[in-house]
């Protein structure tokens, strides 16, 4: 399992255009990928989950990752933020 802490610099937070990308990203992995704000998870291959966490710039989310390709899909990912929030 790998964890991914990231803060958010889009200044419109996770919105439509940028939670289709990661989403993207994430159903090209067979492992599980999840984030989690505050107390709350969702699934990085579900675009309503994600955009379901309402998260807004200068918060931190963390990704987990879990599962056999977890490494290639930890860098996907981390990637993937680093381009588009």
């Amino acid at each position: 399992m790998q964890t991914i802490n990231y803060t958010i610099k889009d200044s419109e937070g996770i919105h439509a255009r940028p939670a289709g990308v990661l989403v993207k990203v994430a159903k090209e992995f067979e492992a599980s990928i999840k984030m989690r704000k505050d107390d709350k998870d969702a699934d990085c291959k579900k675009i309503f989950a994600v955009m379901g966490l309402c998260v807004k710039c200068g918060e931190t989310i963390q990704i987990v990752v879990d599962g056999k390709d977890e490494n290639e899909a930890a860098q996907a990912v981390l990637k993937c933020l680093e381009e588009n929030l």
